[in-house]
């Protein structure tokens, strides 16, 4: 990763066949969202950003080299993921200490959301560099917005377990959030995960959405047990999977449940505001609500 051959190449980008020029971005970690499917999701600035880097550090060379040809970016990429991790964060680092731009990208999306990277984040910091975000495309708010579930309050779980019966554990830990949960999964793991979110979550309202911005998007909504019923029928899809799931309904709110949601609402929020949060989740009266809030604030003091 020398210096010398980056500084002569040309840090251009080009769109609908003009080629336009890319100033060199502040030195420090850029972490740059790209496309989650459609390519022709990136900003403007992303597109800067990386052709004016010095190198960019990605999970998988040749995806990322499919959107720096789209676009014409000539600048140079190094590989950077869980498995030589270890071995090339130092490396970037190295660099950073240079005064370099370093551009981090994942395969699709936003860095760091459910994708490496935290790591090479947490040692620029600590070695006080700059961190500068590049906000785009993330597959987690594309889905949200077009469930049709509630997005006031949602909760992002990433993935799920891959067993069966840690799965069912996290499932049942989640079941008192007041809040809409989104959800990754492979296609492969979607039905069965879906038989152990109905059977964990009830007939909660969700939405499959998979495929996301790419020619074969799919939006598949139902209550959790119509889904798990459909998928175990027709068998794994193919594509990538965002599961987007309603907070509790009314008929699931037990004693034991208000009590644990209103637990987790007052840890950051205050009597009045906790109360308000878990009888719009829950549809329960919102005096009632309050009233036991108040009861669980002086059992804890």
């Amino acid at each position: 990763m020398n210096a010398s051959p980056e500084s002569s190449r040309p840090r251009l980008f080009r769109i609908a066949g003009h080629s336009l020029p890319a100033a060199r971005p502040e030195s420090g970690l850029h972490i740059v969202a790209t496309p989650i499917g459609n390519l022709g999701d990136v900003t403007l600035r992303a597109l800067e950003t990386l052709a004016g880097a010095d190198v960019i550090a990605c999970e998988d060379t040749r995806i990322t080299r499919r959107l720096l040809d789209r676009y014409g970016i000539e600048t140079p990429l190094v590989a950077y993921h869980d498995h030589n991790a270890e071995q090339t964060r130092p490396r970037l680092l190295a660099r950073l200490a240079e005064g370099a731009v370093v551009a981090q990208v994942s395969d699709a999306g936003t860095p760091l959301v459910s994708d490496p990277g935290y790591k090479l984040v947490e040692a620029a910091l600590e070695a006080g560099y700059r961190v500068i975000p590049v906000p785009g495309a993330s597959a987690s708010l594309a889905a949200l917005v077009a469930a049709g579930l509630p997005t006031d309050r949602f909760f992002f779980e990433g993935f799920l377990p891959a067993k069966s019966g840690a799965r069912r554990t996290r499932i049942s830990e989640l079941k008192t959030l007041p809040s809409t949960l989104v959800v990754y999964e492979s296609g492969p793991r979607l039905p069965e995960s879906l038989a152990d979110l109905a059977s964990g979550l009830g007939a909660r309202p969700a939405a499959v959405c998979r495929e996301l911005t790419k020619t074969f998007e799919e939006v598949r909504r139902g209550p959790l047990d119509a889904l798990a019923a459909h998928y175990a029928e027709a068998g794994p899809p193919k594509g990538e999977i965002v599961l987007v799931i309603g907070p509790p309904l009314a008929a699931e709110s037990s004693a034991a449940d208000l009590d644990a949601a209103l637990r987790t609402a007052l840890a950051s929020l205050s009597v009045k505001d906790a109360a308000a949060a878990v009888a719009t989740a829950t549809g329960l009266p919102r005096r009632a609500v309050y009233a036991r809030a108040l009861a669980l604030q002086a059992g804890d003091e």
